[in-house]
């Protein structure tokens, strides 16, 4: 295993910490289902039915779907398990860190990938500074000026 690799299993298991990513198969489908999964990541061993199963979890959720270059065991230990297959990001942040991690160790395969989670974690952002600036106008008492 690479050292790419190894910085993309480091950051997954950051993201288990902060209680930002969902392990296993029921986990991830409920995940997507709620619409909270950002980025569904399979591993290179995952089963046909596995991966036929997480691409259904992406359509459901709206969310995106990768193979990455590591072992369903390398996975597993990454997040805390003897062994993982399908696992899900719920947080953009991470996922686009994930993203361009991924990018970096295959443009061709990963680069659309990394721009798509580049462009929805943009989006998050100014949804977040602007559910910010309401809410200092509600707590200052500022007016909408409607015409």
């Amino acid at each position: 295993m690479n050292n790419g690799t190894e910085n993309i299993l480091s950051m997954l298991g950051l993201a288990k910490k902060a209680g930002r990513l969902e392990a296993g198969e029921e986990p991830v489908g409920a995940a997507a289902r709620a619409r909270s999964a950002r980025l569904i990541l399979l591993a290179e061993d995952a089963a046909d039915n596995t991966v036929r199963r997480a691409r259904h979890f992406a359509d459901a959720g709206a969310c995106l779907c990768a193979q990455i270059p590591a072992s369903k065991d390398a996975l597993g230990r990454a997040v805390g398990r003897t062994s993982c297959a399908m696992l899900a990001l719920t947080d953009v942040g991470f996922a686009e860190a994930v993203g361009k991690k991924l990018a970096a160790l295959d443009e061709t395969r990963y680069g659309e990938l990394a721009e798509r989670l580049s462009v929805k974690a943009s989006r998050a952002a100014e949804r977040k500074a602007e559910q910010k600036r309401r809410d200092k106008n509600v707590r200052t008492g500022k007016k909408h000026n409607k015409k």
